[in-house]
């Protein structure tokens, strides 16, 4: 079996602890950075938010329980991977994998970086009084550029550092950054809307060079930019239909499900459920907490009318009132009138954003260095520097990112409309890897019945069945709304709403991912096989590690 591998074991070290797996689920769900991202674009559905919170968690768990289930069953590094390719076979798993994990990763560096901008570099500088840099960050596109390039290294670097000092810099994050967020909860609990007016209207037009009367300019253009969104309240319809914008953000309690061949006690299925289910459900709280305080004090109409004016401005080319993207924390600090504090709030609000930042890479090198690890990249792709991390598999990662975010920057060719799949293909990966957890038990019965999940059933049938084809049901459904959109509501597919966005485009570099990586297989398949390799073989053994 050692000659099946480029070498006898994976060589991963089992550096990390089940609170460890818990901080990077946590992260991965962020609340703070992909959240409020992903929130300040809903301003434009009937349904309520926190509704529509409750419902995702309660589908996501079903996600939980599959991706818990696989990794005590074949905890190794590369997961999804690993699990597809033992149970389906090579092309299928690599192929799907590959583009959800190495492929569609790139196209989240300038996502993650216009976050950088807008959720410490903006404004930082702004209360430092550098409101011209401040904005250059904020509102342009070169400003966009290099913050992805900031990205790119800091990713890159807390990478290459290794499993144990990650987890030292995502713990101290999670302490700094729910320090920041308790502050902020309470200004904002404490507050009261006419203090946040009166803080607006001086620190918006003080600091970053608003007009005056920036309050009422903003709930005007949002008005008239169709900011409707409820916190509370709507129809089943309404709320449902809020789904598929919202798992751009919860979708990924999993994410660490690549790195738990270096995660202690992985074979244990109670401990690999509690580190994703503590993720979701204390961001699930934290995001009905925080619904709550913005409502207090800011004002839940305001701040959708404040989201829908700033993205009416970015998307269409109208004007906002408002310079900055509205961030709440920002908004929570104009309640105090000391600029200290003020900077104190934002940089602890920044570890948000410096804990998550290296999932960007992080577990996406895993699965490539289980591919190179089954001969299936090339070899140098399954090096390991002095700290167990494959420094090559990084390269594939950054070099890549760097290309995809100078033409996100720019929007070169209309590049930014192209890459609205990014999430929808990492959830064809997720229906993959749950459809391989329905027919593990029948397919791989031996290895089924000797895993410590073989006795969790319900009614008879593995409980894994049945949350996978739980799951499976939600990201179809997922899927139906994205690509055929028959709500004229998300822009990603070819809507058949005749109101609809006809994005072909994205579609087609869709299928131009998904191509580039069976042919990435199928050449090292055939390469393998001149030189005396059976990858049909190698890919029905599990590495050991």
């Amino acid at each position: 079996m050692s000659d099946l591998f480029v070498r006898k074991a994976t060589g991963m070290v089992r550096s990390w602890s089940v609170f460890d797996a818990f901080v990077y689920a946590f992260f991965s769900i962020n609340l703070v950075t992909l959240g409020l991202y992903i929130f300040s674009q809903m301003y434009f559905f009937e349904g309520g938010m926190i509704n529509a919170l409750l419902v995702s968690a309660f589908f996501l768990v079903f996600e939980i329980i599959v991706y818990a289930s696989l990794i005590s069953v074949m905890p190794r590094a590369g997961g999804d991977y690993v699990w597809m390719t033992r149970i389906f076979g090579g092309a299928v798993g690599f192929i799907l994998a590959m583009t959800g994990w190495w492929f569609t990763l790139w196209l989240w560096v300038p996502l993650y970086g216009d976050m950088l901008r807008h959720i410490v570099i903006t404004p930082i500088l702004g209360l430092l009084g550098a409101t011209s840099t401040a904005l250059w960050f904020g509102q342009t596109e070169i400003g966009l550029f290099v913050t992805t390039l900031i990205t790119v290294g800091l990713a890159t670097l807390t990478v290459i550092l290794g499993m144990k000092t990650y987890a030292r810099i995502q713990k101290f994050s999670f302490y700094a950054g729910m320090l920041g967020f308790l502050i902020v909860l309470v200004l904002l609990l404490t507050g009261s809307p006419e203090a946040f007016k009166a803080g607006l209207e001086k620190y918006a037009v003080s600091v970053f060079g608003a007009q005056p009367g920036v309050y009422d300019a903003t709930v005007q253009a949002g008005t008239d930019a169709g900011a409707i969104t409820p916190m509370w309240g709507g129809s089943l319809n309404s709320i449902l239909l809020l789904l598929p914008y919202l798992v751009f953000f919860n979708l990924f309690p999993n994410w660490g499900a690549t790195l738990y061949g270096e995660v202690r006690g992985a074979t244990d299925y109670k401990r690999n459920f509690a580190g994703m289910a503590w993720g979701l459900g204390v961001t699930t709280v934290l995001g009905i907490v925080f619904f709550l305080a913005v409502n207090k004090t800011i004002g839940w109409d305001f701040y959708m009318q404040a989201n829908a004016a700033w993205w009416n401005s970015v998307w269409f080319g109208a004007e906002s009132p408002l310079p900055f993207w509205p961030y709440p924390a920002l908004f929570a600090a104009f309640l105090t009138n000391n600029t200290f504090v003020q900077l104190i709030i934002i940089v602890l609000m920044s570890f948000w954003w410096f804990g998550w930042v290296g999932t960007v890479f992080l577990s996406s090198t895993r699965v490539i260095f289980a591919a190179a690890f089954d001969r299936l990249l090339p070899e140098k792709a399954a090096e390991l520097n002095n700290n167990g991390t494959p420094v090559n598999a990084i390269l594939l990662m950054a070099i890549p990112a760097v290309i995809v975010s100078y033409l996100f920057a720019f929007n070169e060719a209309g590049f930014r409309s192209l890459t609205l799949f990014g999430t929808l293909v990492i959830a064809v990966m997720y229906l993959g890897t749950s459809i391989a957890a329905m027919i593990l038990p029948y397919t791989k019965k031996d290895l089924f019945e000797a895993s410590p999940i073989a006795k969790i059933k319900v009614a008879g049938i593995p409980l894994i069945t049945v949350a996978g084809a739980i799951f499976s049901g939600f990201a179809l459904y997922l899927l139906y709304q994205w690509i055929l959109d028959p709500n004229a509501l998300y822009g990603i597919g070819y809507s058949i709403n005749p109101n609809g966005l006809k994005n072909q485009t994205s579609m087609i570099l869709m299928f131009v991912f998904y191509v580039g990586a069976a042919g990435v297989y199928y050449y090292f398949k055939a390469r393998r096989k001149s030189e005396g390799i059976d990858m049909d073989k190698v890919q029905s053994e599990i590495p050991v590690e």
